[in-house]
């Protein structure tokens, strides 16, 4: 088999011998090195939140291979070869792209961002069924090709994708995550950390639930350098605009604004894709660095916690720490208020509607 390379496009033979010649290492050795085990993540959809999340893996050193995947083979292609051609000031990183799924083979991470479009007037459930047929013909490729894989789904709506991509992919649920709420935290620790003049790295905050209009914030632990921070925001701090103190109207009036800052983006500019990328890159980082670090990511939460009941089948986000093998442990101590675990429920319920819905 004749080796490929792109000045092999342009007539040249690449079978030539090498540039450099092979050093013998010991009496006996035939010059190969030994090698690492190469990294490969794949993702699946090439539109502005795939390509977000590939750019930032591609910068952060992560994968020695990345995949794209896309319908569209003109696109997936231009956006292999303008990525390709940065690889002068890039970790060396091969860059495949194409439309087969199959193409993915061996990876350690598959990354799915592919969704249909909601039409105007369609329902969430007729999209989130068009969205199941896409899926059936994803889902068991990519697991098939990739058996011990861990999957992330982060096409919307997130929790039951999640939920549709653990009942298509035949794999145990500690290997299929959705990229939940990560990215809500994050915003959520931005707000916060704004207003405290403080780096958004030393808020902890957590957004958990669904991914959506009924997340729930968990005002009653968030903390800034490991010292709880809700007293002193109730007692201290007012609104310059009404001049009220952080009551339970003004705590809603923050949470609402997390959620409505993705529709902010997408009214200013059309979509989102760089938050999400980072967000995704950094799900990414802790699984195959295997960093045991906490995300609030979109889990299989049936028993786990308060207000979700262990007889429903269905993924919401909850603070999970993550490693090599996927999700490694749920915080399922979690300590809620009780308005925090109505509204947990609220969102649970939510989500179980839809799952049943679709009957898998």
């Amino acid at each position: 088999m004749k080796k490929a390379s792109s000045l092999s496009e342009l007539g040249f033979d690449a079978d030539g011998p090498s540039f450099f010649r092979h050093l013998t290492l010991t009496d006996g050795d035939d010059g190969t090195l030994p090698r690492r085990r190469l990294i490969k993540i794949s993702v699946i959809g090439a539109g502005n939140v795939g390509m977000a999340i590939a750019q930032t893996i591609l910068t952060q050193d992560l994968a020695d291979e990345i995949v794209l995947i896309d319908a569209v083979a003109d696109k997936v292609r231009g956006e292999m070869l303008d990525l390709q051609h940065a690889a002068a000031f890039l970790p060396r990183v091969n860059i495949v792209s194409g439309t087969e799924v199959s193409l993915t083979r061996s990876s350690d991470l598959v990354i799915v961002t592919a969704g249909a479009r909601q039409i105007p007037g369609e329902t969430r459930l007729n999209l989130l069924q068009r969205n199941v047929s896409l899926f059936r013909k994803i889902v068991p490729a990519a697991a098939e090709a990739s058996p011990e894989s861990v999957l992330v789904i982060v096409s919307n709506p997130v929790d039951v994708l999640t939920y549709v991509a653990w009942k298509l992919s035949g794999f145990p649920a500690s290997r299929v995550i959705g990229s939940g709420t990560n990215l809500d935290s994050s915003r959520f620790r931005f707000l916060l950390a704004e207003h405290l003049e403080v780096s958004a790295q030393d808020v902890q905050a957590y957004m958990v639930g669904e991914h959506g209009d009924s997340s729930v914030a968990l005002w009653s632990s968030i903390s800034v350098g490991g010292m709880p921070v809700l007293a002193h925001l109730q007692k201290n701090h007012r609104s310059a605009a009404t001049a009220k103190k952080f009551d339970e109207a003004a705590l809603e009036g923050i949470r609402r604004a997390v959620v409505g800052s993705a529709y902010e983006v997408i009214k200013l500019k059309g979509y989102t894709s760089w938050a999400i990328g980072y967000s995704v890159a950094s799900i990414a980082w802790s699984l195959l660095r295997d960093q045991r670090r906490i995300h609030p990511v979109s889990v299989l939460a049936k028993g786990l916690v308060r207000g979700v009941p262990a007889d429903r089948e269905l993924f919401l986000s909850l603070p999970a720490r993550l490693g090599r093998a996927g999700v490694l442990g749920v915080a399922a101590e979690l300590v809620l208020t009780d308005e925090e675990e109505r509204r947990l429920r609220i969102s649970a319920e939510t989500l179980w509607g839809y799952c049943h819905a679709l009957g898998l």
